[in-house]
């Protein structure tokens, strides 16, 4: 299995370790992934305020990129896959679109080979039973509520699975041995900036969340997008502030859990820079 892989900004800063499991988990399972040369931001956070056309030319670009290679496009961040995905329908689906593009580009993209999220190049594609092959650490007695947010699931003819109730990375747990809870906010908005921005607003939608995960008894919370894993993880304490609670729930990249039960070193896929310290869970669960 071999494709060209789009890592994105986020990947190199805040989300840093969902690049080093996602790497590390593609070594043990003999998935190629060849970085893009000289690929480009996709957008995701400004480029809709300059115009659709640069919207689409900025994630077009490294799609293009790609297209030289021959080679599909696996994508980590969800809002870089939303952007890249929406970049290849446009120019797929209007020759308009393509014209300008290409025009714009200076170089042909013809929008050939499809734009994956990593839970597509791990889960569908690498299969659940060869998933279960590879597990030498089950996660069992693991429960987990898997949060898939916005952008892999919206809007609909982006979604790489079910609008309201996605089963993908539920699916991937399950292969793992653990057990995937069934809960109310698995494609609930994290917030986004609002974190940032409007804190107040932010940490109640963050809080929400958060309530939803503890009442379905999960013992922790995955996802595979950098900012939900920032809101979720890193917004934990601001949240308790706010609400007078006390959670302390592990927040893991589905990547990170997916290197666990495979036997790889929690250090290799980055755990260590949580900071809801996963520790304890993962001793009681022998996982580390």
């Amino acid at each position: 299995m071999k494709y060209a892989y789009y890592p994105g900004c986020s990947l190199s800063a805040t989300g840093v370790e969902f690049n080093m499991s996602t790497l590390a988990l593609a070594r043990k399972l003999g998935v190629e992934l060849r970085e893009i040369p000289q690929w480009n931001c996709c957008g995701a956070s400004y480029s809709h305020n300059r115009g659709h056309l640069f919207a689409i030319a900025l994630p077009a670009r490294n799609l293009a990129l790609a297209e030289r290679e021959k080679l599909e496009v696996a994508v980590s961040c969800a809002a870089c896959y939303n952007k890249l995905k929406a970049a290849r329908e446009a120019v797929k689906s209007s020759p308009e679109m393509k014209e300008k593009i290409n025009r714009v580009l200076n170089m042909e993209y013809n929008a050939t080979y499809d734009v994956l999220s990593s839970v597509e190049v791990f889960g569908k594609r690498y299969g659940l039973d060869n998933i279960s092959a590879r597990v030498t650490k089950p996660l069992t007695g693991l429960r987990v509520a898997s949060y898939y947010g916005c952008l892999l699931v919206r809007p609909p003819q982006l979604a790489m699975d079910d609008q309201e109730n996605p089963s993908s990375i539920d699916d991937i747990i399950g292969a793992l041995g653990g057990t995937a809870v069934d809960w109310s906010h698995k494609v609930e908005c994290c917030g986004a900036f609002h974190s940032t921005y409007n804190s107040k607003a932010g940490f109640h939608v963050i809080g929400d969340i958060l309530a939803a995960a503890a009442e379905s008894g999960a013992d922790c919370i995955t996802v595979a997008c950098p900012l939900c894993m920032l809101n979720l993880d890193m917004r934990q304490a601001n949240v308790n502030r706010q609400r007078k609670t006390k959670y302390k729930i592990p927040i893991f990249y589905f990547t990170e859990l997916m290197g666990l039960a495979m036997g790889i070193l929690p250090k290799e896929l980055g755990i260590q820079k949580h900071f809801v310290n996963p520790g304890p869970l993962l001793r009681a669960k022998a996982l580390a």
